[in-house]
């Protein structure tokens, strides 16, 4: 009986082992997550890199992640109250898509990992002096800015008779100031009038539309808001042609842009959160990273301004699917 009592002992000591080593391994090692997204407002651009970023994740852990994806229609207080759900529900990381979202998530947790996207200068949306490339703490992600003095050249390679140039953009979008700022800059050194054409919110996008339109061209940067509108905007500017600074908005109102793929952008991002999940990157090292950008056109726009279609393929652009 005494043999019989030892061996079920045995028994029960290495089950209690092997039970301990399981929730060592789920603890330090977790294969199941949840994540939170918060994106400000629905449109192309966005939607394609939230979609991209849930892609990478599904092929990295398939239906071992969980997504708790959330849409601020562009109130920036709601992104506010998304993170702050997403915080006491402790998600294992975050998406903040667009400028507010992020400023949002990194006010709202300095311990669960933030991943911006859709952000066009870390420095600008966070308050950084002499940004270096790296966020620290919790906070890191991708950035769609693209080369603006090579977006300013396009101007004067497809306009080169062209003397005023207004530029259309959310005053209350930060990153959009400072494109505009180094837009404004270039275009002044090349010899051009400039004439900032300012909108607080979609209220007001028809009167800034209409005043930008007096101009030989328009510059829209990545512009969350500008992007949501740019359906408006079209119909309110007439022929004068838009250079934009992403492809959703040149979809819709542009001739030309200098962009990058969102989807590749939120692919990027969601192969930076699997490292960090994967525990193979600490995210307080990591770098923004960057996608390419490409010289596109909107070959519906410019048949309707008569802008040379055969002539822009031969320097490079490429036309935007529809």
């Amino acid at each position: 009986m005494k043999k019989v009592l030892a061996l079920i002992l045995a028994v029960m000591m290495v089950l209690s082992l092997a039970a301990c080593g399981t929730a060592t391994k789920t603890e330090e090692g977790k294969d199941t997550f949840t994540i939170g997204i918060c994106q400000l407002v629905q449109h192309e651009a966005l939607d394609a890199a939230t979609k991209g970023f849930m892609d990478a994740l599904k092929a990295e852990f398939g239906d071992k992640v969980t997504f708790l994806n959330e849409n601020a229609s562009g109130d920036v207080q709601t992104c506010t109250t998304i993170v702050n759900n997403f915080v006491n529900k402790k998600v294992d990381l975050i998406l903040a898509n667009a400028t507010p979202a992020l400023q949002a998530a990194a006010n709202g947790t300095t311990t669960i990992p933030v991943l911006g996207t859709s952000i066009t200068e870390y420095g600008t949306a966070l308050g950084i002096k002499d940004f270096s490339g790296i966020v620290g703490g919790n906070v890191s992600g991708t950035s769609d800015l693209a080369p603006l003095d090579e977006q300013a050249a396009m101007i004067t390679e497809l306009f080169p008779e062209a003397k005023k140039v207004s530029i259309l953009f959310c005053t209350s979008e930060a990153n959009s100031d400072y494109q505009v700022k180094v837009i404004q800059k270039n275009l002044e050194e090349k010899g051009l009038t400039v004439e900032k054409c300012g909108f607080t919110d979609s209220n007001d996008v028809t009167t800034a539309a209409t005043k930008a339109a007096n101009a030989d061209v328009i510059y829209i940067p990545t512009d969350n808001t500008a992007a949501s509108c740019a359906a408006t905007i079209n119909g309110m500017i007439g022929d004068t042609p838009v250079i934009a600074g992403e492809e959703g908005i040149c979809k819709n109102c542009g001739v030309a842009t200098l962009s990058i793929s969102y989807s590749d952008l939120g692919k990027t991002t969601g192969k930076m959160a699997a490292k960090i999940l994967k525990g193979e990157a600490k995210i307080e090292e990591m770098k923004i990273e960057y996608a390419p950008a490409v010289k596109k056109f909107n070959k519906e726009k410019c048949e309707q301004l008569k802008i040379g279609v055969a002539a822009l393929e031969e320097k490079g652009y490429v036309a935007i699917a529809k």
